[in-house]
Order: C-alpha cells, then structure tokens, then sequence
C-alpha cells in the first residue's frame, strides 16, 4: 500500500471510529487502538508532509459536534492531555517538563497523578452558585446553559 492510499485509509477508519464514539457513543475499538491509528497517521505525514490536509483528523480536535449548539470562544485556553502507555512515555514526559522548567532530568520531582479517563471535557461557569455557562472542547467550541 503506498502512503497516499495507507493515509487515505486511515483518515477513513478514523472518521468512522470518531463517528461512532463521539456522535453515537458507540465506540467499536478502545481508545488505545484509536490513538495507534492516529499516531500512524501522524507518523507517514510527518515523513510525507506534502500529503498533509487540513481535512485531516490529526489537524483538528475530537469529531464533529453534535447539532443545536451556539458557537463561542473559551474565556481561558482548554488544552488537551497527551498519553502515557508506559514507563519510555512517563521518561519522556519527565524529561520534557525539566526541559521546560531548566532543570536537570537526573533531578527527581513530585508528581501528582490521575487516570484519564476519555469522554467530554468541559468548562462550566458559575456565578453565585448558578451554572451560567457550560462549554466544550473542540474545533469550534459548543455553548449551552441549564435552565
């Protein structure tokens, strides 16, 4: 299979499994499986950048969102966290954040640490104990409040 065909073959399988998860919520692989997909993906557009397309699932965030929501701005960045599948990722992680601060990584830091657990991420606003403002992450962010 050349590049072109493997990488029109991933963005497919990727499309229909962001479909399913994020649209239907009937996700058909587990999120390890998705994240090998997608890092393939990156991985022969990275060695072939003239076939990168802006179309392209590893240039935008999460799937497409469900309809009927106003489109807003976040009032603060919501980023996205990077995985971790074992000890060489925590290693380099470890390794980048030293960087990041001029420290030296033989230095040992205090970590605190969570499972991430996939799903919606959101940024709720509350003004005098009232849920004002929910928006989610993504590439174009949704806005919706409770009545």
């Amino acid at each position: 299979m050349t590049p072109v065909e493997r990488i029109a073959h991933l963005r497919d399988e990727i499309r229909r499994h962001e479909e399913l998860y994020y649209i239907h919520d009937a996700p058909a692989i587990s999120d390890a499986q998705f994240d090998a997909l997608m890092n393939e993906l990156k991985s022969i557009e990275a060695a072939h950048p003239e076939l990168v397309d802006p179309s392209s699932p590893t240039q935008r965030v999460g799937g497409r969102p469900a309809e009927g929501f106003e489109t807003v701005r976040h009032l603060a960045p919501m980023l996205s966290l990077d995985n971790a599948y074992g000890e060489a990722d925590l290693r380099e992680f470890h390794a980048r954040l030293c960087r990041g601060i001029d420290r030296d990584p033989s230095e040992a830091l205090a970590y605190v640490a969570e499972l991430k657990i996939d799903g919606l991420s959101i940024a709720l606003t509350y003004e005098r104990g009232r849920l004002t403002r929910a928006v989610t992450r993504g590439e174009k962010e949704r806005y919706s409040v409770a009545s």
